[in-house]
């Protein structure tokens, strides 16, 4: 049976407050769209980067959330526990790297974003059961950003919106 790790546990550990989501992972019901509302302000402080040095930041945040999910997954003794949201963070980030800017668009990508990684059609679940660890963890959410992106992305084009 998979272990749970009590919030001063999580808040001590640098390693375990990032793969909380800042402790948002701490929440008894939810913690994947917890994850995804850091995700919101994480994006909101990016926002202010060039486009290039925001897809930087989102890669780095990825790779580290490989060995910081994979950490804490392993203390837990689960192959993805719930309470682990990095990913959410990191997937909504990528969910909206092209989308313009606006608070549609940001509670467009969370709704997508949070529809597509629930749901997990294919191939999301595919990546889901075939990746573990902690790129396992990161993988099956960036691959749920992917569509949520080109609906974001197509609905922009169509509204002729910047």
């Amino acid at each position: 049976m998979p272990k749970q790790l009590s919030a001063r546990q999580v808040f001590t550990n640098p390693l375990h407050l990032l793969a909380f989501g800042f402790g948002s992972g701490l929440l008894p019901k939810a913690p994947g769209t917890a994850g995804t509302v850091v995700g919101v302000l994480v994006y909101l402080l990016l926002l202010p980067l060039p486009h290039w040095a925001y897809w930087l930041a989102t890669l780095l945040l990825f790779a580290a959330g490989i060995y910081i999910c994979g950490y804490s997954a392993a203390a837990l003794g689960a192959k993805d526990p719930g309470a682990v949201n990095w990913d959410e963070i990191v997937g909504y980030l990528c969910s909206m790297g092209f989308a313009p800017r606006g608070w549609p668009w940001v509670i467009l990508g969370f709704v997508l974003f949070r529809g597509f990684d629930i749901l997990k059609p294919w191939p999301i679940r595919w990546f889901d059961r075939k990746f573990h660890g902690g790129l396992g963890i990161m993988l099956d959410d960036v691959v749920a950003a992917v569509p949520c992106a080109v609906i974001i992305y197509i609905v922009a084009l169509l509204l002729k919106t910047p």
